[in-house]
């Protein structure tokens, strides 16, 4: 398992001689601190000889050793906060021993296989990514429960963190062949120049990040400030002369651990690659179009995993590149290898929710799991109604003309609105939704902060090791502009008057999220009549197609 001998690898050589010169900078800075102690104990020692006496050596030897004394305390405080920094750990769902044993036992066959030490733990990420994480650090103390009993630092195998689509798209051949050059990765981090290489930059980029971060209040922050960013100056200088070689390193070790791997299943990662990308698209699709709009209602699908099998499923009816991987469905999926599946989506799930767009960590009165089966009627239908209620209650606002239909609000209300004032309607109406938007989002910050809705991270949340980025950490789309906004309310409102008097009804589409389902099928034409409504206050081509579908925009509108 060494990285030595005529038989190591050409990336393993560049490895470890990039860690070498990370190690030489660190050497170097140890130079630095300890050059003026040097000095003063060349002085010292030039008087007990006899070569340095009189006045001047006497004041020299004093200033010399003063600063000596001063780089000294000074680099010894660095080095304090650099080893005590706790590095920004990945939030991840721990999985236990007992939840997986044949995900462990298949690791620990391909480790043995690969000849390299097994990983000391699983983790899984809601993202299509696998990869080595190295939490030897005490503040990243992995639980009895998960590892079984502690170790020696020294001897501690990092934890292989796997994305959980994986698990519910592939199949356990192709997870296996995926796996084997992430898993081959072990054998090369079990180096101790690559290792201590790696602590070192990790604790750098850690002490960075603590020089950043805001103090406590009162005076001791006055205090602290000015030497956290003396500390964070030093870090960054040394981070940066030992970037470009901390880089080609990692790309040894990825070139080591990948011609491992080459021994084993080599086709048939050629295959899982090719799957790698199709979940990548799928996984995307699924966050962005249909869990985005349930977060924002204050609902998180809980089967994000299981959701994008049907994604994916849906993705290779519709297009010709995907032919033959539904097929692939008959076989074993990878999430057999978990005891309780949907328990480990389910926490993958709240988590994806945290990470993508900041939600609570735990369920409560605003913020509830919702099933794929309920998401029509409790997610759809809400959205609709609730933004159909947001746009009239903005119209009421603005003053304009009131629906002559005493049963409530209509479309023809909207669409006259829209059509007769002009580009100029357009623009006050999307102002207006935009801040009606923002006053709802901050009054619900509000009741939550009040009620006491666990956002802020604990100890024993999943993000406590990541760090004080706010959240969310990866926002899936930028804010939503005011002519977005405002198209998206007219939609709305056009469905609910779809449901209400044509028979139609609220759906899901796995690849486009939230879909308005008329004659048994899902209508994919009502955006471009929509924004030439709200772009250029031309209703003709909407009402074209509201007589088309049967829609009457004269009839009331249900709202909430």
């Amino acid at each position: 398992m060494s990285m030595t001998g005529i038989g190591e690898s050409i990336g393993a050589q560049a490895a470890r001689s990039r860690a070498l010169a990370v190690l030489r900078v660190r050497g170097r800075a140890l130079a630095v601190a300890l050059l003026p102690a040097a000095f003063a104990v060349v002085l010292v020692a030039g008087e007990a000889t006899g070569h340095t006496r009189g006045g001047l050596w006497d004041a020299a030897r004093w200033a010399v050793g003063a600063v000596a004394v001063v780089v000294l305390l000074l680099a010894f405080a660095v080095a304090a906060v650099i080893v005590r920094a706790s590095p920004a750990l990945s939030p991840t769902v721990e999985l236990p021993e007992r939840s997986a044993p044949d995900l462990y036992r298949l690791v620990r066959d391909l480790a043995e296989r690969l000849d390299v030490p097994a990983p000391s733990a699983l983790a899984l990420t809601p993202d299509c990514d696998s990869w080595l994480e190295d939490r030897t650090h005490p503040a990243h103390a992995i639980s009895p429960a998960i590892r079984g009993r502690r170790r020696r630092r020294t001897a501690e195998a990092p934890v292989l963190v796997i994305g959980s689509p994986f698990l519910w798209w592939m199949r356990v051949a192709e997870l296996r062949a995926l796996l084997a050059p992430v898993v081959a990765g072990t054998a090369p981090s079990a180096h101790p120049d690559i290792a201590a290489a790696r602590r070192f930059v990790r604790g750098l980029d850690a002490a960075v990040a603590v020089a950043a971060a805001p103090g406590p209040p009162g005076p001791v922050r006055h205090l602290r400030g000015p030497f956290l960013r003396l500390v964070g100056r030093i870090a960054r200088l040394l981070l940066h002369s030992c970037q470009s070689y901390a880089g080609e390193m990692e790309r040894g070790v990825a070139a080591a651990a990948s011609e491992r791997a080459q021994t084993v299943d080599y086709g048939l990662r050629i295959v899982a690659q090719e799957q790698v990308g199709l979940a990548y698209a799928g996984w995307d699709r699924l966050l962005t179009r249909v869990a985005l709009p349930a977060w924002r209602m204050g609902r998180w699908p809980s089967r994000l995993d299981a959701g994008v099998v049907s994604a994916l499923t849906e993705l290779s009816r519709r297009d010709r590149l995907a032919e033959g991987f539904a097929s692939r469905l008959g076989e074993r999926p990878a999430c057999d290898l978990l005891e309780e599946p949907g328990l480990i989506d389910e926490a993958a799930s709240l988590l994806a929710a945290r990470l993508f767009h900041g939600g609570p960590a735990e369920t409560g009165v605003s913020w509830s799991p919702v099933d794929w089966q309920q998401y029509p009627e409790e997610v759809v239908d809400r959205k609709w109604r609730t933004e159909a209620a947001r746009l009239n209650r903005v119209l009421d606002d603005l003053g304009a003309t009131p629906s002559d239909t005493p049963g409530g609000p209509t479309l023809t209300r909207v669409m006259s609105r829209l059509s007769e004032c002009g580009e100029d309607a357009g623009e006050g109406l999307a102002a207006a939704i935009s801040a009606a938007v923002a006053r709802e989002e901050a009054a619900r910050q509000r009741v939550e902060a009040g009620a006491g809705t666990p956002v802020a991270k604990s100890q024993g949340d999943v993000l406590h090791g990541w760090g004080a980025d706010p959240l969310p950490l990866f926002p899936l789309q930028p804010p939503r502009s005011g002519r977005e906004l405002l198209a998206d309310h007219v939609a709305a409102m056009v469905c609910c008057a779809a449901v209400d008097t044509a028979g139609a009804a609220p759906g899901l589409d796995w690849l486009d999220g939230p879909a308005l389902m008329i004659r048994g099928g899902r209508c994919a034409d009502l955006m471009s009549p929509v924004l030439s409504l709200t772009e250029d206050g031309d209703a003709r081509p909407l009402r074209a197609w509201l007589a088309g579908m049967g829609v009457r925009p004269e009839k009331p509108v249900r709202l909430v």
